[in-house]
């Protein structure tokens, strides 16, 4: 009897939380995916035409993809926004990796709130950290440089690099470490031999998450790029504000493509780093 009336209870259960998931999926994701229709629009508009909605071929166009492809501005803000990305990845990947190794050391006074400084410019809303980065940036005369966007966006980074990696650390064994020492190796071999290549996801983790972060973010642009320094997500907040255009959508499902890209990329890591017999 118990598990008659128990089967009914699971499926009215299963039913509301999958249609929980669809409200909650819907909410977060359809918003993002009506861009990538608009993008199509032949018409300098952000809505949907009537020619759009009847599938009319003449009212859909690749002009707005052509237009970023084709204009300098969109250019020269997306290879900005390549170079400072990858360079500040790099910083941020070498110097969280290496705070996160410390910080797995049993011998590192203050671990904890070590880590919380290290973290706190990502619960730091970001409107705070760009006016202290201006105003220190300013006084090293480094805004308005390719150099004070590197170290800032470096600065942004480095927290999701030392979260992966120290997440990796701490499935690690140390045993293998001090086998390597007895067995005379010195610690930058340990951690180029032994450490690195068994942490080696979550570094990369961490890595695509600074990209993805530099790669995307505008107030500290704002506030530290002149126009030299220009990124895709400024060169966007300019098109909104000075001139509407749908090329705008363009980059925006370019980004959307690169999000998914990376969130597959990250998953796979994962999936690789929690393979047996690695």
């Amino acid at each position: 009897m118990s598990k008659t009336v128990a089967e009914p209870g699971a499926r009215i259960g299963r039913f509301v939380y999958l249609a929980v998931c669809a409200l909650i999926f819907t909410f977060l994701v359809a918003p993002i995916l009506v861009i990538v229709p608009l993008s199509f629009n032949a018409e300098p508009y952000f809505t949907f035409t009537e020619g759009m909605l009847r599938l009319d071929p003449d009212a859909w166009s690749l002009r707005w993809y052509r237009q970023i492809v084709t204009d300098d501005a969109w250019r020269r803000a997306l290879g900005n926004s390549l170079f400072i990305g990858v360079m500040s990845t790099v910083l941020a990947t070498t110097l969280g990796t290496l705070a996160a190794l410390g910080l797995a050391s049993p011998a590192m006074p203050a671990r904890r709130l070590t880590m919380g400084l290290l973290i706190s410019p990502m619960v730091t809303p970001l409107i705070i950290s760009a006016t202290g980065m201006f105003f220190f940036y300013s006084t090293l005369g480094l805004s308005q440089t390719h150099l004070g966007l590197i170290l800032a966006h470096a600065a942004l980074g480095t927290p999701f690099v030392v979260i992966t990696v120290t997440a990796a650390l701490s499935a690690f064994d140390t045993n293998l470490t001090r086998a390597a020492a007895s067995l005379g190796a010195d610690p930058f071999l340990i951690f180029r031999r032994v450490q690195l290549p068994l942490i080696a996801p979550g570094v990369v983790s961490g890595a695509l998450f600074a990209f993805a972060a530099s790669f995307d973010e505008v107030v500290v642009v704002l506030f530290m790029a002149g126009e030299d320094q220009r990124t895709l997500p400024r060169q966007m907040w300019a098109g909104i504000r000075e001139q509407i255009s749908p090329a705008i959508l363009a980059v925006a499902t370019f980004l959307i493509a690169f999000a998914v890209l990376l969130l597959l990329t990250v998953d796979w890591l994962r999936r690789r780093g929690d393979a047996p017999g690695r």
